[in-house]
């Protein structure tokens, strides 16, 4: 080769092993603006991506470049990427290990029961593609999948369904239901977006996934803040339950089965709805990466804080704690855990930045105080709404344990 192609040549894989140690580099640093935070949501969910572009980087430099300070500085920059991207894969065998043994000790012998069957079903499955109602998932994590993308399955579909009006706007959810007839029990999705945005079409994979596992699933819309502040959104989420148990016969759904689930937001009005003392016959709540002890919450922010979480309370509530300790009191799930309450499955990143996994653990040890069944899935590389990336680490992860306890709380 040329010494002018041989040059171009180095300084093209050391660019690229600079721009994908940059990518790899969000695994680890915490990102401090709103834009930066999806970089840190994807990168941990896509490391084994990440993890072959450092390897292609660092083959590169070892076999086409020629021994220079260009070719160590970029060979050390690939294994630097590598190394990085590789940690997700690493803490996952230990996850599954303590979730699995966290589940049996919580959960008790049924659990075993029921994941046993799951496993039998999902055995199966492969088996019979064709069957309507499709197997659970054999395994926490499929390396392919992540490259694929998890496999979608057909559903019935009922978009836009009017179920209230108040102060003028109207509420509509989305209703997924399984291919075949029949009577199911009850999802009731609830989107994240800061108590201020999003629509019930959020997170459609999940439902569509969840709804061809036998289950009918209703994502339900609430009004927004700062327009409308609490408890505005927990009178919409307790109406939409209510339309649920009233019209479950007509959308095959078993009223004495209704789950909640929620993301962020959505997880803090789960287990807010699902904690009232009036509350109807709740079964199980999974809140992914929800908010639990908003005073709290207000006085120790994340550092960094992509999102400024005092001002999304605010605007959520109408003013600090200070002024509204009563309604932050009110407000917080933490509040009602005097009791035996539903069984909760509580889904959170270690490297969450918006929601710390600190309050989800001090609510974990809350709740099994109180003599509530309870479950913590700690993912230790997920960042806030990493299941985004529907196919990654930790949302195939967090597919797997939801399927299992959902199961058991359903049963």
């Amino acid at each position: 080769m040329p010494p002018l192609l041989r040059t171009l040549y180095s300084c093209l894989v050391l660019f690229l092993s600079s721009a994908i140690l940059s990518l790899s580099a969000w695994i680890v640093v915490p990102a401090p603006t709103l834009a930066l935070l999806r970089l840190g949501v994807a990168t941990p969910e896509l490391s084994p991506w990440l993890l072959g572009l450092n390897a292609i980087a660092c083959l590169l430099a070892v076999v086409g470049m020629r021994r220079s300070w260009l070719r160590r500085l970029a060979l050390v920059l690939s294994l630097v990427g590598l190394g990085l991207s590789t940690l997700p894969l690493l803490q996952l065998p230990t996850t599954v290990q303590q979730t699995n043994a966290e589940l049996r000790a919580n959960l008790g012998p049924s659990y075993e029961q029921v994941s046993q069957q799951l496993d039998r079903q999902a055995a199966q499955s492969q088996n019979a593609q064709s069957q309507s109602i499709k197997g659970p998932r054999s395994q926490p994590f499929v390396l392919r999948q992540v490259f694929t993308g998890i496999p979608p399955s057909p559903v019935r579909y009922d978009p836009n369904i009017n179920f209230a009006k108040p102060d003028g706007v109207q509420l509509r959810m989305d209703i997924y239901r399984p291919p075949q007839v029949g009577r199911y029990p009850a999802l009731v999705m609830i989107y994240g977006g800061a108590w201020q945005a999003g629509t019930p079409s959020a997170n459609a994979d999940f439902s569509r996934y969840m709804a061809a596992r036998g289950y009918t699933v209703f994502a339900i819309d609430y009004r927004h803040a700062p327009r409308y502040r609490f408890p505005a959104q927990l009178e919409d989420v307790q109406t939409a339950l209510g339309f649920v148990r009233e019209h479950a016969t007509e959308y095959e759904a078993d009223g004495d089965r209704i789950a909640l689930v929620g993301r962020s937001a959505g997880g803090h009005l789960a287990m807010l709805a699902a904690y009232q003392p009036d509350a109807p016959p709740i079964r199980a709540v999974v809140s992914y990466y929800g908010p639990f002890n908003l005073t709290a919450g207000y006085a120790d922010p994340p550092q960094p804080d992509p999102i400024n979480v005092r001002a999304v309370l605010r605007a959520f509530l109408g003013g600090p704690p200070a002024e509204l300790p009563a309604l932050y009191r009110t407000a917080s799930p933490a509040t009602y855990v005097t009791r035996p309450l539903p069984p909760t499955l509580l889904v959170h990143g270690g490297r969450d930045h918006l929601v710390e996994v600190k309050f989800a653990q001090a609510m974990y040890q809350r709740l099994r105080a109180a003599n509530s069944p309870a479950v913590l899935l700690e993912i230790p590389w997920a960042e806030h709404s990493f299941d985004q990336v529907f196919q990654g680490l930790g949302s195939q992860l967090s597919l797997y344990y939801v399927e299992r306890f959902l199961a058991w709380a359903l049963r």
